[in-house]
């Protein structure tokens, strides 16, 4: 019990060190970046170090698997050099003994990224888009889907309109059920829409069946209301817009991504690619000790015995190269070209069996 534990110490205080060293290095780029991209003149630098650090946690998420490959290297490297591993196997524990203590360390950071981290991350990169959008001069059209129906805004600087719709299609281009509430610059009610459908073609909205009420300038708004079989509403809205509206899963927290789920689908939409960005995040502490298992295997052998360099760079590079395969794999579960279940799982198994079978032939075969 004694070494299993000396075990999970040095494997957490080498991925500390490397998860530190790489938090550092990305929140100066980062500062950089704010510097670059934000107007000083509307901006203190306290401000932009603030973003920066709501920003870091996103930044940090995706390289999890990267930083506990390289904190295995670490780890293993040094024990090698120091002959731990090899008075460990003089005692008679297999390589596959010496392995469980980091394999579980590993397995709980998985569970406590997904079941923390995650939602930090979502918190995080809300308040830093709320926070970030107060500097940014552009104006931007934001889509949201609630238990109310279906949410998108639209404007620029000259008034805002709000559109609810019921439901719509898979691409968003075509509404029912839809309400237009205009406003001014200000934020005054300025007219309501209702119609039957909207659909969008180039530069506006086409409106049938449609009632409008002015709501400013008007005594009575229900009574001076109009009636309409179809209404142009300008717009400069794009399918594309409207579609990437949507934001990315990793936005969303994990506890609240199924009832997300759920509310696509109610409002006709495809999620898809909110049901694989799940299961690959399920998928995280498998492929966490996947990278663990692939740093062990190239770098248990004794330094005396040579080529640790070419082995600590094949580690690298495989380590790598399933990452690509990862995020590559999601793409494709994504694009449905590959079931939700495979995009999300086969990745970190496939990792975990290579790494296994490669510790078995270069330890104990």
């Amino acid at each position: 019990m004694i070494l299993y534990l000396y075990f999970s110490r040095r494997f957490l205080a080498a991925f500390m060190i490397v998860f530190g060293t790489f938090s550092g290095i990305v929140l100066m780029i980062e500062v950089v970046e704010q510097i670059r991209g934000l107007d000083n003149t509307a901006i203190g630098f306290s401000e932009i170090i603030g973003l920066s650090f709501l920003h870091l946690p996103a930044l940090m998420y995706p390289i999890l698997p990267l930083i506990v490959i390289l904190a295995s290297l670490m780890m293993f490297l040094g024990m090698a050099r120091s002959s731990e591993l090899v008075v460990t196997r003089a005692a008679g524990r297999s390589a596959m003994k010496n392995l469980i203590a980091p394999v579980v360390v590993a397995l709980a950071l998985g569970v406590f990224s997904v079941a923390v981290f995650n939602p930090i991350v979502a918190a995080t990169s809300k308040q830093y888009e709320a926070k970030a959008s107060q500097y940014a001069s552009s104006t931007e059209s934001v889509l949201s889907i609630s238990e109310e129906g279906l949410w998108l805004r639209q404007g620029n600087e000259d008034g805002q309109t709000v559109i609810r719709a019921q439901g719509s299609n898979l691409d968003g281009t075509k509404l029912v059920d839809v309400s237009f509430f205009s406003f001014t610059a200000q934020g005054t009610p300025l007219s309501r829409l209702q119609a039957v459908s909207a659909d969008l073609v180039e530069g506006a909205w086409i409106l049938t069946d449609v009632k409008k009420w002015h709501l400013l300038g008007s005594a009575n708004p229900e009574r001076d209301a109009l009636h309409f079989e179809t209404l142009k509403f300008a717009s400069d809205l794009t399918r594309e817009q409207i579609r990437d509206s949507f934001g990315t899963p990793s936005s969303i927290a994990i506890w609240d991504l199924p009832a997300f789920i759920g509310q696509l689908d109610r409002a006709g939409f495809s999620a898809r690619q909110h049901r694989v960005w799940l299961q690959t995040e399920l998928a995280l502490p498998l492929f966490l000790v996947a990278m663990v298992l692939i740093g062990a295997a190239f770098t248990m052998r004794h330094a005396r015995s040579g080529s640790t360099a070419p082995m600590v760079l094949a580690a690298i590079l495989l380590g790598f190269s399933v990452y690509f395969i990862r995020n590559f794999a999601q793409v494709l579960g994504e694009n449905g070209q590959l079931p939700i279940y495979v995009a999300a799982w086969s990745p970190p198994l496939a990792a975990t069996l290579l790494a296994l079978a490669l510790i078995l032939h270069l330890e104990d075969g």
